[in-house]
């Protein structure tokens, strides 16, 4: 989007819903609602498995199709996703890594079928993958062929798609799981300085041509309550950006090296306990990116005060969207210039973030950059390490969250009056049709296409030719998403990143609760005659694993003896460890919404195995009614986003092993 001349008004950031759910037909009607309230662009949310590069009816892709977004499966689905939406003047953002130049290479082939040029399409690849090994979890390939991906869809973007963003470098889940501003920026710093020097060491691009790169890379950040701070890592990220962008590849045009950037504001942050206060959180949170005019976001997407609970309603996210009209539209914001510049707080604090980042941006680069930084776990267990302080100071009442630890007497809410109905719920027959269709799309295609497209692919992926092009007639030929993931799995292998829980190490934490609860574990060991063993599993496609992570480090805190295997765990897979290490209790963890299907198959996959007595119990944004089915199942606990106390959580653990084992 242009900037204007100084002095004259701003121009409005592009507006985004983040949404996706159920189908390519439901999610498509919800687009073009939203286009019609005034959204200026869209941001497509895909399903686990189409993130991870699974089809519906792969086994652990159970439970996970259409619950975190739009499940995409293959050329078909993506023109029902964009029917009737014009692509030759949308701006669509989509969130997809791993699997990033499959559904870019499935959007070109739609626009060219409505007749669009590639050469005018004007959107975003999220497309970071080291930030999923950092946080989200979805990624599928090991660090180095991952980066081969992205770099052969930067070079080929540049001169095909030039106004497309091949890459989101995304700091946002890095502040999900922990990071501090100088952290935050300064690991969003070493992806770009890796995928940079990717880029121009592939010599797909020659140097003449790299300012284009460089003007193409977009970010996508996070944005915490705490604005003042806040708009001061934006402010800090410019002027990073600016210097590496200079001095390490001699970009001279200004405008190439403008630091350009998305939003969406803090999901997580948000709480379940007193949900109306989100709203006044979101809207400080976009302050954060929008006050300072020279550091100021060109797009915002805004989650919905009720994302703690479950999936938003479409009037949710008209909500959201209309925070962003006000402030557009209704205030002065954007009739300023930068109201900050010259102010010497702002510029202390802006030195101090800029100061912590270069240092840890030094420190990483002396490992060999960020994917030896992630290899080794070292940017992993500074996450968690850092999450971990974080929890500690909200627990100790040091860090005020209102409504959760402090000011926490409540009326009834009337945003919640529906119970249940408060969220969107998706039929569970949307699984079974996904099902049912892709294995119709499978009988009615060309097969042979569709195997010597991938044995193309297969073969192009053993030399260092650019896959963009063979990843394009995948897509025409009908190729499924699960079906290309694989064909690079053969070729590249798979990966399980370091969890950092091992390395993670948290200040504060030896509070008289922790030494009670660190004699209970030990005394009820003792009782039983071995230590407490604990096995933290992350069933299904869900790649949220801080909450995991943390638990798996206080539980060791406090004294258990903890198996903690990553993420992407097929249920019989946990059953299996589970009798494998004689733990004491199984403690899931999903976010994702598939908890109805995939936890009861860990119960009763525990029982299968003669292991019924190891009780389960269960974390993750579940609403009060699926709470209560799977007690019914057999889960002897279900702790939710309210429940913050880890310490308290770890002592119910004890009791419900005291419990089973009758020990009184």
């Amino acid at each position: 989007m242009p900037y204007p001349a100084d002095r004259e008004r701003d121009r409005p950031w592009v507006m985004r819903t983040y949404a996706g759910h159920s189908s390519a037909a439901a999610s498509n009607a919800l687009y073009r609602r939203n286009l019609s309230k005034g959204q200026t662009g869209l941001s497509v949310a895909f399903d686990l498995p189409t993130q991870t590069g699974y089809d519906p009816d792969d086994e652990l892709a159970k439970g996970e199709v259409g619950k975190v977004g739009v499940p995409i499966s293959h050329i078909g689905d993506m023109r029902q996703l964009f029917d009737q939406i014009p692509l030759a003047g949308a701006n669509t953002s989509m969130t997809i890594n791993a699997t990033a130049m499959w559904l870019l290479a499935m959007y070109v082939t739609v626009a060219e079928e409505q007749g669009a040029d590639p050469s005018v399409l004007a959107g975003t690849t999220q497309n970071d993958i080291i930030k999923e090994y950092l946080s989200r979890g979805t990624y599928v390939f090991p660090p180095g062929p991952s980066l081969r991906l992205i770099t052969d869809m930067v070079a080929w973007t540049v001169s095909n798609v030039p106004k497309w963003n091949p890459i989101n470098i995304c700091s946002y889940h890095l502040q999900e799981v922990g990071a501090t501003p100088a952290q935050e920026v300064a690991y969003a710093m070493c992806t770009a300085i890796a995928v940079l020097d990717s880029v121009r060491d592939s010599g797909q691009v020659p140097q003449e041509k790299f300012g284009d790169v460089v003007a193409r890379i977009s970010f996508f950040v996070n944005a915490g309550v705490r604005f003042i701070e806040e708009m001061c890592k934006m402010r800090a990220f410019a002027q990073l950006w600016d210097e590496i962008t200079r001095e390490r590849y001699g970009v001279e045009n200004p405008k190439h090296r403008r630091f350009r950037y998305g939003v969406q504001v803090n999901s997580l942050g948000l709480t379940e306990a007193q949900p109306e206060n989100n709203v006044q959180r979101i809207v400080l949170e976009m302050l954060a990116v929008s006050l300072s005019r020279n550091a100021r976001a060109r797009a915002i997407q805004l989650p919905a005060w009720n994302e703690a609970l479950g999936l938003p309603r479409p009037w949710d996210q008209q909500w959201a969207l209309r925070m962003q009209q006000v402030l557009a539209y209704e205030t002065d914001l954007l009739e300023y210039e930068d109201i900050f510049d010259g102010s010497p707080v702002i510029e202390a604090k802006v030195g101090e973030i800029l100061a912590g980042a270069r240092e840890e941006i030094d420190r990483v680069q002396a490992m060999g950059g960020a994917v030896a930084a992630v290899e080794s776990g070292y940017m992993k267990s500074n996450l968690v390490s850092s999450l971990a302080d974080r929890r500690r100071r909200v627990e100790a009442g040091e860090d005020v969250v209102v409504g959760v630890n402090k000011f926490d007497t409540t009326e009834p809410s009337p945003l919640q009056a529906e119970g249940a109905n408060a969220i969107e719920t998706i039929d569970p027959i949307v699984e079974q049709h996904a099902v049912e269709a892709i294995q119709q799309w499978r009988s009615q295609r060309d097969n042979a296409a569709v195997e010597a497209s991938l044995d193309a692919l297969r073969e192009a992926a053993k030399t260092d030719q650019n896959l963009v092009e063979v990843t394009l007639a995948c897509a025409r030929a009908g190729v499924t998403t699960g079906e290309w993931s694989q064909a690079l799995r053969e070729t590249f292998g798979e990966y399980r990143a370091p969890t950092g829980v091992s390395g993670a190490s948290a200040s504060g934490e030896a509070g008289s609760e922790i030494a009670r609860v660190r004699d209970r574990v030990r005394s009820t060991g003792e009782e039983l005659g071995e230590r407490l063993r604990m096995l933290v599993g992350k069933p299904g496609l869900d790649g949220h694993s801080n909450g995991a992570e943390q638990v798996a480090v206080r539980a060791r805190d406090v004294g258990f003896e903890v198996v903690y295997q990553g993420i992407r765990l097929t249920p019989s897979q946990i059953v299996a460890a589970a009798v494998q290490e004689d733990v004491h209790v199984v403690g899931l963890s999903i976010l994702s919404g598939s908890h109805l299907e995939v936890v009861p198959a860990v119960v009763d996959g525990l029982r299968a195995a003669g292991a019924g007595d190891i009780p389960v119990i269960v974390g993750g944004i579940i609403p009060p009614d699926d709470a209560a089915k799977l007690r019914e199942r057999g889960v002897a606990r279900v702790f939710t986003p309210k429940d913050y106390e880890l310490t308290e959580i770890m002592d119910e653990i004890v009791t419900v092993i005291r419990e089973v084992r009758e020990l009184g």
